[in-house]
């Protein structure tokens, strides 16, 4: 491949952006939406199971302060879901230490991912939801390990959970008070991953960066396997820890503190910093989607440069060079 040219890597700064190992799983959802074309048009989620019950079991809290991050990965139409209804896969992640055992991380991690199955899949938007394990094809060869999801999701039934073969996998099917029926996958997939990766997209005008971080998040999109877990985050964090809440407002980046403080880092012109983070199931995965998002983000008028979020080298096991990605 061709090196870009030289006017658009001098928009790019030289510089990385750390990543970090991460366990994730991916589960896809299925339900009912019985939607009319109003519904569809108006903002009110709530009329759409697969809408509500996608962005609120992948809402925070965040592996910033000890627990799990997720977003979703993409729609799914009804020809390639296992039952033929509309779905959306999701993916959840937390962090992994190579130092600890895996099946103690993978525990504690099914753990915090089963109460948002339970509470905000199972329990929520009507009862038509069914959970399957999307960790297949490649991803499933290189999963780290098993879940059985019995002990933690099955047993909402109360002891009147049934265990049968459908769709070519063995489901657990839980009775609902609405005269439906949940099922799940019993067996769910770990995978370890890449989390974290960011890059910056410096901005003439905080209008501009929210037009090119929707239209990031748009082009990223085509990506099969990643996630932006804030979609465009207005608020990159530090390395310092206030107790209470964990790290803190990235202030030497925000554009308003550029002349109240005396070790602002924003370059001249620039109003703007969304910042872009992305987990997808490997690297190469993630170089693809910031390879992706990073060429959006320089057709946005408004956009002086591109830039990432890093420690030093101190934190993440893998620095992605922004330039290497375009050479």
């Amino acid at each position: 491949m061709k090196p870009v040219g030289k006017t658009i890597m001098e928009r790019i700064e030289d510089t990385y952006a750390e990543a970090f190992d991460g366990i994730y799983s991916r589960i896809l959802i299925t339900a009912e939406r019985g939607l009319t074309h109003e519904d569809t048009r108006g903002p009110r989620i709530e009329y759409d199971p697969l809408r509500f019950v996608a962005y609120r079991s992948t809402s925070t809290p965040s592996t910033v302060v000890g627990r799990l991050e997720a977003g979703v990965e993409k729609w799914m139409p009804g020809e390639r879901t296992p039952d033929g209804r509309e779905g959306v896969v999701l993916q959840y992640w937390g962090m992994f230490d190579n130092n600890k055992p895996v099946e103690g991380q993978a525990e504690k991690f099914f753990k915090e991912m089963s109460i948002r199955i339970r509470q905000d899949i199972l329990s929520a938007a009507g009862g038509t939801t069914r959970v399957f394990d999307w960790m297949r094809g490649e991803d499933r060869a290189g999963a780290i390990c098993h879940i059985d999801t019995e002990e933690r999701v099955g047993r909402c039934g109360g002891g009147y959970e049934t265990f049968s073969t459908e769709y070519g996998k063995e489901i657990i099917t839980i009775p609902l008070m609405s005269g439906d029926d949940f099922k799940i996958d019993r067996d769910i997939g770990i995978g370890l991953g890449v989390s974290g990766a960011n890059f910056w997209i410096m901005c003439d005008s905080p209008k501009s960066g929210r037009l090119a971080g929707n239209e990031v998040i748009r082009a990223m999109k085509c990506v099969r396997g990643v996630i932006t877990p804030f979609y465009s985050c207005p608020s990159g964090s530090t390395t310092e820890n206030y107790k209470p809440i964990g790290p803190p407002t990235n202030y030497r980046f925000c554009p308003t503190l550029k002349n109240k403080i005396t070790d602002s880092k924003v370059p001249e012109g620039v109003k703007s910093i969304p910042e872009i983070v992305i987990d997808g199931v490997d690297l190469p995965t993630v170089k693809e989607a910031m390879k992706v998002g990073i060429s959006a983000a320089l057709e946005v008028k408004g956009v002086v440069a591109i830039s990432a979020g890093n420690y030093e080298g101190k934190l993440g096991r893998y620095k992605i060079g922004l330039r290497d990605l375009f050479v």
